[in-house]
């Protein structure tokens, strides 16, 4: 057994308030879900796929498709849920509204996973402070509380998780599988059985939600770790887990394919060996976009997670360093080697690296805590103020150079004051105030001192941002604005539109806000829309003939053009 090399006292591991811990996540899981609507790009995709499974046939549920095209990045795991959500709530909430509520759950399901794995690696003997000769360390219970409270406040802080974690896409189940993943390792380590039926089950669903180069790299994982960490139990993880992960999978296969194996073929053969192709040979392009934006977006759990490796030298090959290693590494791996520029697999992320930030709580600095705090401090005041100054300007004009970028980002717009969105944004900035007056005035011990504030920091700029700000941020990054100008130029009693080069949030924004009748194999559509960067006479339809009546694009979007065509007659 290595020699501890945390010294603490018990001051320094007090219980958060579980009131405040439950408000912060249920504040900041709730905030930005209704009220909108679906976002260019993946949140508008992706909840385009749940409404047509909603309002589809059984078929549209074993194939996930949008609008007819097939969806095959992603299983269908994600967009059963969206769709039940949809189906389940149509009486009380708007479908796009409905479908937030499975992601609202999935993010607090991730949450309460992280939690629990942070708080069962807490409780192991090899990670407890040294024990004194007359007593006064902390006990394993509650230090293991106090580092799954760290562990929480950091996923919580990341800057990433703000927008990813509130949209309507596959990504959302699949953050809510690693996390699952990861527990299960954590629960194997002392209950083998149990660990590996969860980790059997969350590696089952991950692969139903994702592809299979995503669960396939996660799967190499759990097994270096099984082969390098000898507290793990791999017999059970071998034999329970995967029956239950290759069962979880068999029994979706074989009900597409018993069901119409005409298009089960072509389907499968996508969804299985297709997402091969989205990976390469350490693409050039995609690389230095995950050098450049992942820093920002995992903020502040990458260094902390690096401390944490390093504070921990002499124990490096202890479960609560090798458990979140085993799930960070493969999805490093796969990151690098994407080719196409996304942040899509950095969601991902944040679970793992969450939980390993954790354990540099305990070998953190005095000087580098305070650093963390009065960075935190400086940072979300400076932001909440300019957002309230941002505010200010779209109501009254003033100060006059705020009130003209705004309406140059956002033409056209007209500001309305909504009563409790200002209520609530102010609640919140006074919570801000209040939790900040007593870091700086109490001086607290404990161990979640350092990123109380950074979590608390971030759930107040999505706040702001979703009621402040909502307004005119919804109308910046949604097509209704579009979708109803081509509308109002359809003629009353057209048989279909054909969509030409138009992308999937695109199409899914015009059917869902313009209620506009797409078809993509229906060669007697009688009306075009096209979607392109630059002036199009005419689409090449030949033999027909096609008049264009309208062309446009998003106020805020000047790139993005689209053409409407209709029919007029038949050449001989």
């Amino acid at each position: 057994m290595k020699p501890a090399i945390v010294r603490l006292t018990a001051s320094a591991t007090p219980v958060l308030p579980r009131w405040m811990l439950r408000a912060i996540c249920v504040v900041y899981a709730l905030s930005g879900l209704w009220g909108r609507d679906p976002w260019k790009n993946e949140d508008a995709a992706g909840f385009g796929v749940m409404w047509t499974l909603a309002n589809g046939e059984w078929r549209d549920w074993l194939f996930p498709n949008l609008l007819g095209k097939e969806i095959t990045d992603s299983g269908p795991l994600g967009y059963w849920l969206g769709a039940a959500a949809i189906r389940v709530f149509a009486f009380w909430l708007a479908p796009a509204d409905a479908a937030r509520i499975a992601t609202a759950l999935l993010f607090c399901v991730s949450c309460a996973f992280v939690w629990y794995g942070s708080y069962l690696l807490g409780r192991r003997s090899e990670v407890q402070p040294f024990k004194y000769a007359f007593g006064g360390e902390p006990a394993p219970r509650d230090y293991g509380r106090t580092l799954a409270d760290g562990a929480l406040l950091i996923l919580l802080a990341c800057f990433g998780l703000a927008e990813r974690g509130h949209e309507t896409t596959p990504e959302v189940a699949q953050f809510a599988c690693v996390s699952m993943l990861l527990y299960g390792l954590i629960r194997s380590l002392d209950r083998p059985v149990q660990g590996a039926l969860w980790w059997g089950s969350a590696l089952g669903l991950l692969a139903l939600a994702s592809n299979p180069p995503l669960a396939a790299a996660l799967f190499l994982g759990s097994v270096l770790l099984m082969l390098f960490t000898r507290e793990l139990h791999p017999a059970s993880l071998s034999k329970i887990g995967i029956s239950i992960a290759l069962g979880s999978v068999v029994l979706w296969l074989g009900a597409v394919w018993f069901a119409v194996p005409e298009a089960a073929h072509h389907y499968l053969r996508a969804w299985s060996t297709g997402n091969f192709a989205h990976f390469s040979a350490f693409p050039a392009r995609a690389l230095i976009y995950a050098i450049k934006n992942l820093p920002l977006f995992a903020w502040p759990a990458w260094p902390l997670a690096i401390w944490s490796w390093y504070g921990w030298s002499g124990l490096r090959r202890a479960p609560h360093i090798a458990v979140p290693l085993s799930v960070i590494l493969p999805l490093l791996v796969l990151i690098s080697l994407q080719t196409v520029q996304t942040n899509r697999l950095f969601l991902l992320l944040l679970p793992a690296l969450s939980v390993l930030a954790a354990f540099s709580l305990p070998t953190l600095k005095r000087g580098a805590m305070n650093a963390i705090d009065w960075f935190a401090i400086l940072s979300f005041t400076g932001l909440s103020a300019f957002v309230w100054m941002v505010w200010l300007a779209a109501q009254t004009g003033f100060p006059p150079p705020l009130a003209r970028n705004l309406a140059r980002l956002v033409p056209g717009f007209q500001a309305h004051f909504n009563a409790p969105a200002c209520v609530i944004a102010l609640s919140a900035t006074g919570c801000w105030i209040a939790l900040a007056r007593w870091r700086l005035a109490c001086y607290p011990k404990a161990l979640w001192r350092s990123v109380v504030l950074s979590s608390a920091g971030t759930t107040l700029m999505w706040v702001l941002l979703m009621t402040l700000w909502l307004p005119f941020v919804n109308d910046g990054r949604t097509y209704r604005d579009v979708a109803m100008r081509i509308s109002a130029h359809l003629p009353a009693h057209y048989r279909c539109i054909r969509p030409m080069q138009v992308g999937d949030a695109q199409l899914a924004s015009f059917a869902y806000l313009g209620r506009m009748r797409f078809s993509l194999d229906n060669p007697s559509c009688d009306v075009v829309l096209r979607q392109s960067t630059r002036y199009y006479a005419l689409p090449l339809l030949s033999p027909l003939i096609w008049k264009q009546v309208w062309e446009g694009h998003r106020p805020a979007d000047r790139d993005e053009r689209f053409q409407l065509y209709l029919r007029v007659e038949r050449t001989p």
